[in-house]
């Protein structure tokens, strides 16, 4: 099979009724007859998503969505687009859904398009965080950040990002207080959970607020691995479940009953039943959930196999 693109983008744009409406109609239909699968989320601030097909494909999805955004020269109202590639599908369908945010932290008043953080280039991100003057925040799920984040950053420890604004309020705002003035960098997989979180602080009178343009994907992308300060495996919402500097699939795989990563030193301990258990979930399930997730593994190895056959039998 040839490279498969794959694509992952936002933007914070207004959208009222009628405009969502017409994307949630056009994008099955493009996603269809280009060969894309992925999921893109609509909302009344703008569009997320990522998607992945061979690239004229997803780039027909791309035009269509930049021709039906109001998009403007601020980088908030920009498509931002991260490329990767992979050789085989990373998704198993295509879906256009209606949402209240296109990443939820659940305060209304949050709004990138009215107050955000500075934008910093990945060229420039190693000396923002490299001074010692630097705050740098992970942002993103504690799940994501146990297998790789810059070095020296924070881990809020928080298993949605709707828990950020409490966490800034209970432990950053005392934190910052303490330590004196400091100015604050953020970063995510791809830019905008960190960019609304921006706004939240911005908001909330946090003081200097940066954030990585593009996010860890864009780094990866832009930043050669000798001059990384980049530390382990980017967690990412495919199937391909994390990607290494050179933006590939990395050696993370998804326990099936937790949905958590699971590195090879995990995998290899007694306690790991593949599709069944891991370390992360070996006392959080029933006797009776573990029958049922072994009979779907069984399952699945089975039409892998029986696909393998065929493969085999048309080559």
């Amino acid at each position: 099979m040839s490279r498969l693109l794959v694509a992952a983008f936002y933007a914070f744009t207004s959208l009222n009724d009628m405009r969502r409406e017409a994307l949630l109609d056009a994008l099955p239909t493009l996603a269809r007859e280009g060969g894309v699968l992925g999921s893109v989320l609509v909302a009344p601030e703008g569009v997320n998503g990522t998607i992945s097909g061979p690239e004229a494909g997803v780039d027909a999805v791309l035009q269509h969505l930049r021709g039906s955004l109001d998009l403007g020269d601020h980088h908030y109202a920009r498509l931002e687009v991260k490329r990767s590639w992979a050789h085989q599908p990373v998704f198993r369908r295509f879906k256009a859904r209606r949402k209240k945010e296109i990443v939820t932290i659940g305060m209304g008043s949050v709004d990138p398009s009215a107050s955000v953080g500075r934008y910093v280039e990945p060229d420039d991100w190693n000396a923002l965080v490299d001074d010692p003057d630097t705050l740098v925040i992970d942002t993103r799920n504690s799940y994501e950040t146990s297998i790789g984040t810059f070095a020296g950053a924070i881990d809020p420890g928080t298993d949605s990002f709707r828990e950020f604004p409490q966490w800034a309020e209970q432990t950053l705002r005392p934190m910052l207080e303490q330590q004196g003035s400091k100015r604050i960098a953020m970063f995510c997989t791809g830019g905008i959970r960190c960019e609304k979180a921006s706004s939240y602080l911005q908001q909330e009178g946090f003081g200097e607020v940066h954030h990585l343009r593009g996010g860890i994907l864009k780094y990866l992308e832009q930043v050669p691995e000798e001059q990384s300060r980049w530390q382990g495996e980017c967690f990412v919402f495919d199937q391909r479940v994390a990607l290494n500097h050179r933006l590939e699939p990395g050696e993370h795989r998804l326990c099936h009953a937790c949905g958590l990563p699971v590195s090879p030193q995990q995998r290899a301990l007694p306690s790991y039943i593949k599709g069944v258990q891991c370390v992360h979930c070996v006392d959080r399930f029933s006797d009776a959930d573990r029958e049922r997730f072994a009979m779907r593994q069984r399952q699945i190895d089975q039409r892998q196999i029986d696909q393998h056959n065929i493969d085999q039998q048309q080559a």
